[in-house]
């Protein structure tokens, strides 16, 4: 029994020493060892792929390796002496590191993948639709390690959401209004038809700047006379509601210097390609699209042209207008692609000047 016991503990000890050994020299070497296996056996499209995707979150995915095989060592440990005391966190750390690592490798693959396939494929890109998938892949994410650690851990997850299930029915029917408010304050925070300081219009004429947002109840301070006006939040989800700030736009300026002077037939055939580059985005206003074109002569004595570009983002919350930009970019590169195949080469000016063009309340 003493020698099964020292080979266990020799084993663990072992192991041990690897994760130690890993942790000290690993992390230094390990960006150049996968270089060089995929230098070696990767096809071009699986190097881009780990480039973009993968190495700028390298060193959490090396935590996540280490964490496993931290994990692997704590269930070596006989349960009678102390397994689950190390083990039990040491998982619940894998698993919250491993969904946040799954997590930034989807928001890269969204940026540099599907944003670009969207605007390839010429189809109508709604930004809010693309943001409610990012929001329900990464809702998935977090719902299957909370399940796999779960079923590892032997936790009735089932008969716990059935408990609560039960528990809940009885306090919906005692505070049914109550709840009715609370779950209209959640609707309007996840659907964000306004936020604080927009000003917006009811359909009984109340027109103010929202002052706060609660859980309950929403507070409009009315313009003119200055009052408070409370709604609640389950009667604002059932109103037609206009957002006036809503109706801001952003002009995004966009230089592009060419080699050489631009014909004028030319500057028209420029005019249509970033026109029908941009015509697909869901929030660019191409009808007010401008491109003005101006000569000048370069430190060198050549003449040459350059083009501004204002496009007009449509006003939005804060993160679909960050989604907005990132088509927008995705955009250049194909304005880019488009003139270059037609033999006219140029600079797009960085960085993008974006300026904020608010409506006159």
């Amino acid at each position: 029994m003493l020698d099964a016991l020292s080979t266990g503990t020799g084993i663990e000890l072992s192991l041990l020493a690897l994760v130690g050994l890993l942790l000290v020299f690993g992390s230094r070497r390990l960006p150049s060892w996968v270089n060089l296996l995929l230098d070696r056996f990767a096809s071009p499209g699986v190097k881009e792929f780990y480039q973009k995707v993968v190495e700028p979150h390298q060193e959490l995915g090396w935590i996540v390796a280490i964490l496993g095989l931290v994990e692997l060592l704590a269930l070596l440990i006989p349960e009678k002496r102390g397994q689950a005391f190390v083990e039990v966190p040491v998982s619940l750390g894998l698993t919250i590191t491993a969904s946040w690592f799954v997590s930034r490798l989807f928001k890269q693959f969204f940026e540099f993948y599907i944003l670009e396939a969207v605007i390839k494929s010429g189809r109508k890109s709604n930004s809010e639709f693309l943001i409610l998938m990012q929001l329900l892949v990464n809702i998935g994410i977090v719902i299957i390690a909370i399940v796999l650690f779960a079923q590892t851990h032997r936790i009735n997850i089932v008969g716990l959401i059935a408990s609560l299930g039960i528990g809940g029915l009885s306090v919906a029917f005692a505070a049914q209004k109550t709840l009715e408010q609370l779950l209209g304050g959640i609707v309007l925070y996840l659907d964000r038809p306004f936020v604080v300081d927009d000003y917006i219009g009811l359909p009984d004429g109340v027109f103010g700047r929202v002052e706060s947002i609660g859980l309950r109840s929403t507070k409009i301070r009315t313009s003119g006379k200055g009052t408070l006006v409370i709604v609640p939040n389950s009667s604002l989800t059932q109103l037609t509601i206009e957002n006036y700030t809503g109706g801001k736009k952003v002009m995004a300026l966009v230089y592009l210097n060419f080699y050489q002077v631009i014909a004028i037939a030319d500057r028209a055939l420029v005019q249509q390609i970033i026109i029908d580059s941009t015509d697909d985005i869901f929030g660019i206003d191409t009808q007010n699209t401008i491109v003005t074109f101006k000569d000048f002569t370069d430190a060198l004595g050549q003449a040459r042209s350059q083009a501004q570009v204002t496009f007009f983002i449509l006003g939005s919350e804060e993160v679909s207008m960050t989604l907005r930009r990132q088509l927008l970019d995705i955009a250049n590169q194909t304005i880019t692609e488009k003139l270059k195949s037609y033999g006219i080469t140029f600079d797009i000016e960085e960085p993008t000047i974006y300026v904020d063009a608010p409506i006159t309340i």
